[in-house]
Parts: structure tokens; C-alpha cells; sequence
């Protein structure tokens, strides 16, 4: 489990190609401090083991699936990455709950400057749009993020927008990314477990008067 506040900026070492697969080894310095074999970090919002580490770095692998869902698989040497280990018990909850586990990738429309702030708009699918509301939270390379707006298209998908202030962009990847760029986004995961929880009332005979009135809301 993360937070989305990103740590530091890593560093692609090299990227290693399977057949379905690769593996990373990322160049970093303050994350290593701790670290343990089998710990997770989040690079670019994507929960990964750490396999092998040093002082200097660490490396990952990567799956079939996670190449799928995410843009690790466009990495290359030299490219700068967000990253974050894993939070801890007792620790200050600063971003929101970010479990790692990228839904879908984005395209960054456009960014402008809006006084000190720099406003993105995001093209994403409808699996990332059917959780957002405004002011709620979203992950985008891993980035704890407020959605200021959003705009839904009558055949799916659609974007949405977030600002940032210049803290954020020179410390995070989010500084140098342009229009056309590839973003992972990680919907709030209290979306995904309500929609779930009305699924499964919906299955069980639905919402109703009752049901309310049982559980004390009315």
C-alpha cells in the first residue's frame, strides 16, 4: 500500500526483455535506505518486488500483465521514474490510499499554465472515468492527485483534468511530460469497493426502502 507522494526521481539502468516480460534495474538513492529483498516500491505508480538491491539501486521484474496495464513496458535507459516504498503502520496518510495496481493507462491531451499552477487534461477510458467525481482522488504515474474536472464521452471514455503546483512538477515526472505522453492511472480504490458493495446488493434484490431503513440510514 502507498500514498502517492513520491519519494524521489529513480533512474533506468537498464531494461531487461523477456519474452512477455522484463526486468528492471533502477538507480536510486534515498529509497534504498531500509530496503529489504521482497519489499515492494512503486515505480511510476506500479507496485513491484524488489529482487536484488544496493546502495546505488535495485531491480524488479516485471510481468506479462503489468506490461499490459501500464507504460513500464515503454521504458527505457536513462528515463527518470517516480518512486515510493511502501508505507508503514503509524505513518502520515499525506496523498491517499494507492495500492499499486494500475487500471489502465492514460494520453496527456494538453497542459497549460494557469498562474503558478500547470493544469492537465488526461484522455483516459471509461474504466478510469467511471470512478472519477470531481475533487476526488486519482493516481497518475503514481501521484497522489485531486481531479478538478471531468468531461465523459456518450460512447466511453473521456478526460479528465488535475492541477499541480510547482512543488509537485520538479518532484515528480509529471515536470516534464508533454502532450502525447503515456500516464499509469490508479482509480480510488473506495470507488471500485462501493461499486462493488451495490453490485452485490443490486444481485441480492437491490437498494430499497428496507434496506435502508435496516442498516439505520433512514
Amino acid at each position: 500500500m502507498f500514498t502517492g507522494i513520491i519519494e524521489e526521481f529513480g533512474t533506468v539502468k537498464s531494461v531487461g526483455k523477456g519474452r512477455n516480460s522484463a526486468t528492471l534495474e533502477i538507480g536510486a538513492e534515498k529509497i534504498t535506505e531500509g530496503l529489504n529483498l521482497g519489499d515492494s516500491v512503486a515505480v511510476n505508480g506500479v507496485c513491484l518486488t524488489v529482487v536484488t538491491f544496493d546502495a546505488s539501486g535495485f531491480t524488479a521484474e516485471v510481468m506479462a500483465e503489468t506490461l499490459k496495464k501500464s507504460n513500464l513496458g515503454k521504458l527505457k535507459s536513462g528515463d527518470r521514474v517516480n518512486l515510493e516504498r511502501a508505507m508503514r503502520l503509524g505513518d502520515r496518510l499525506g496523498g491517499h490510499l494507492v495500492a499499486g495496481h494500475v487500471d489502465a493507462t492514460g494520453i496527456i491531451k494538453s497542459a497549460a499554465r494557469e498562474d503558478i499552477a500547470t493544469v492537465f487534461t488526461i484522455d483516459a477510458p471509461q474504466e478510469i472515468l467511471r470512478y472519477i467525481i470531481n475533487k476526488g482522488s486519482i493516481a497518475i504515474d503514481g501521484i497522489s492527485l485531486t481531479v478538478v474536472d471531468y468531461d465523459s464521452r456518450p460512447t466511453g471514455g473521456g478526460s479528465f483534468r488535475v492541477s499541480i503546483i510547482p512543488h509537485t512538477a520538479s518532484m515528480t515526472t509529471l515536470g516534464f511530460k508533454k502532450p502525447g505522453d503515456t500516464v499509469n492511472l490508479e482509480a480510488d480504490m473506495l470507488a471500485k469497493f462501493v461499486e462493488r458493495l451495490l453490485g452485490s446488493r443490486a444481485e441480492a434484490g437491490g437498494i430499497d426502502k428496507q434496506f435502508l431503513a435496516r442498516n439505520g440510514f433512514i
